[in-house]
C-alpha cells in the first residue's frame, strides 16, 4: 500500500479513534434513542432482538451496522445468558450482509471493544462492511 492510501485510511479512521478516547460506557446512547424512536433512523433489518441501519459515517461503500436491543454497552461485559443474543447477532449480519448483494464477494464484520478497540458508542453493535476489496490488516 503506498504512503498516500495509508494517509488517507488513517483520516477516515481518525475520528472514530479520537471519539473513542473520550467515550465512556454507562448511561444513554445514540442508538438507545434510535431503538426508543427519539432519533430516526431507516432500518434495514429488524426482529425482535436486533435492529440493523445504515452508518451514518460510512467506511466502506456498504457500511451498515447491527445492534440488540438489549443495552450491552460492549462485547467485554456480555454475559454468558447473552450467548443465544450474541449468536442471534451473527446471524442477522449474515443475513443482512446477503440482503445487501454483499455474500457474493465478500465482507467484514467488526466489533470495537473498549478505547484501545476504538469503541466510540458504548452499545454493543456489529459492523458490516462491503463492496470494495477491504485492505488488511485492519489496525
Amino acid at each position: 500500500m503506498d504512503t498516500e492510501k495509508k494517509c488517507s485510511c488513517k483520516k477516515m479512521a481518525g475520528g472514530e479513534v479520537e471519539l473513542a478516547q473520550s467515550a465512556a460506557p454507562g448511561g444513554d446512547t445514540i442508538f438507545g434513542k434510535i431503538l426508543r424512536k427519539e432519533i430516526p433512523a431507516k432500518f434495514v433489518y429488524e426482529d425482535e432482538q436486533c435492529v440493523a441501519f445504515h452508518d451514518v459515517n460510512p467506511q466502506a461503500p456498504t457500511h451498515i451496522l447491527v445492534i440488540p436491543r438489549k443495552p450491552i454497552s460492549q462485547l467485554s461485559k456480555a454475559e454468558d445468558e447473552d450467548e443465544q443474543l450474541l449468536g442471534h447477532l451473527m446471524i442477522a449480519a449474515r443475513k443482512v450482509a446477503a440482503q445487501e448483494g454483499l455474500d457474493k464477494s465478500g465482507f467484514r464484520l467488526v466489533i470495537n471493544d473498549g478505547k484501545h478497540g476504538a469503541q466510540s458508542v458504548y452499545h454493543l453493535h456489529i459492523h458490516i462492511l462491503g463492496g470494495r476489496q477491504l485492505q488488511w490488516p485492519p489496525g
